[in-house]
């Protein structure tokens, strides 16, 4: 399913800034998406397990930390999982202005 969005400005030179916002906020969160994995990481590499696995399996009791590491790790993976998911809806967006032809 697509979804459309329109928003109407009062003149073309008003597209230019939305656009270059957009560019920004998905540059923001490509770095938050990098900087999150790495946070992740850490927790695979100590226990060996990869996220999925470590969500679908593994219990406070599995970590030496206990029910606080267990609750971090759990957090920062499912915040992975949301900010992956919200710069892949961005990647696949497609912005149509009609005053530029196809060709551009």
């Amino acid at each position: 399913m697509t979804v459309q969005m329109m928003i109407e400005l009062p003149s073309v030179r008003g597209a230019e800034p939305i656009l270059q916002a957009i560019h920004i906020y998905k540059t923001q969160l490509r770095l938050t998406v990098k900087w999150q994995r790495s946070r992740v990481a850490e927790y695979e590499q100590r226990y060996g397990v990869d996220s999925a696995r470590f969500l679908r399996e593994m219990t406070a009791e599995d970590l030496a930390g206990g029910e606080s590491e267990y609750a971090e790790w759990v957090a920062e993976a499912r915040q992975l999982e949301e900010l992956e998911d919200e710069l892949t809806e961005l990647e696949h967006a497609r912005v149509h202005l009609p005053w530029i032809s196809p060709c551009d």
